[in-house]
């Protein structure tokens, strides 16, 4: 290895960077509660004026914290879904800065990939 002692220290461009602009912030947490219909979910706000919404069937709900879900630490989304006797359910929590933008992306695929149970 050799060192060049006419330029010492650290030199790159922008462009060998590569840098990027991310999504930040909360956004607006109604491209998410958007998502939910009248016809297939409950809506409640709470005096702490937190959401809470529950599909109709009881096995969806997700809740909007936007000063922090009581007990966490920022917690600003909680989303789960209730499993079944022969299958695991699971949650996913999103921090309050989480963009609201990605939590909505993760909700649309939870909503897209449901399908309704036929009666037999």
């Amino acid at each position: 290895m050799t060192v060049d002692a006419a330029r010492p220290g650290f030199s790159t461009t922008l462009a060998e960077l590569r840098l990027r602009t991310w999504l930040l912030g909360p956004g607006q947490p109604m491209d998410v509660i958007d998502l939910f219909t009248d016809t297939d979910f409950k809506v409640v706000v709470d005096d702490r004026a937190d959401v809470h919404i529950n599909s109709k069937d009881g096995r969806l709900y997700l809740g909007w914290f936007p000063d922090g879900r009581p007990g966490t630490d920022g917690e600003g989304w909680k989303l789960a879904v209730t499993g079944t006797a022969d299958t695991d359910g699971y949650c996913i929590s999103f921090h309050t800065e989480t963009p609201a933008a990605v939590v909505a992306a993760a909700v649309g695929r939870v909503l897209t990939t449901s399908t309704p149970v036929t009666a037999r």
